[in-house]
């Protein structure tokens, strides 16, 4: 096992609208305060939209420190988040995810859509093919991630994913455990190729 960073800062993806369901607008203030109350540095997308404002309100209120990364695009619609601690404003999403990985100790999802979606699986890959040894977690609120962790049983169940692979990402319905889990963590070690390519003439 590779050993994780000691956690400073957490980096959250999350959704730039609310959801229907008000569960997620408490599990983001539910985690925000627990960020705060461990003294631990909040980085994620700079807006003040949806559970993304939500959880950066949250932190800010309980007086912790907040980075915001975000687009120049989104900066220049008047998106950013006017109290942050800091922010720093990236050409495209491209550089923002890269610095929002290098700024940050492990990673949280909340609730969300395609970017949040596309954020989590970039860094599990780049835990899976060892270009980094940080914590992934999902704060599973009202179930909303149980369909991602049913598509990586399946990949398990397909053969196309080592079953360590699919259980280095941690889903907990509780903020403190989940960042308990996190300071626990450790990245595997095994290869991410399974055996080799069947005899076409069987």
């Amino acid at each position: 096992m590779a050993t994780s960073p000691i956690l400073r800062s957490i980096a959250v993806f999350s959704g730039s609208n609310y959801g229907f369901n008000p569960e997620y607008i408490e599990g983001a203030r539910a985690l925000g305060r627990e960020i705060a109350k461990r003294g631990l540095r909040l980085v994620y997308g700079g807006t003040d939209k949806g559970l993304m404002g939500v959880m950066a309100d949250t932190v800010l209120a309980e007086g912790g420190e907040v980075v915001g990364i975000i687009t120049r695009l989104l900066f220049d619609l008047g998106h950013l988040h006017t109290g942050l601690t800091q922010y720093e404003v990236t050409p495209d999403m491209r550089s923002r995810k890269t610095r929002m990985s290098e700024s940050a100790d492990a990673f949280i999802a909340l609730p969300g859509g395609l970017g949040t979606f596309e954020e989590l699986f970039e860094v599990a890959t780049l835990t899976q093919l060892g270009e980094h040894h940080k914590g992934l977690a999902c704060l599973n609120i009202g179930g909303f991630f149980d369909p991602v962790r049913s598509l990586l049983n399946h990949a398990v169940k397909e053969g196309f994913m080592k079953t360590e692979h699919s259980e280095m990402l941690i889903f907990n319905t509780d903020p403190a455990a989940l960042i308990n889990a996190l300071e626990r963590w450790q990245a595997p070690t095994v290869s991410k190729w399974i055996g080799s390519a069947p005899d076409a003439s069987n």
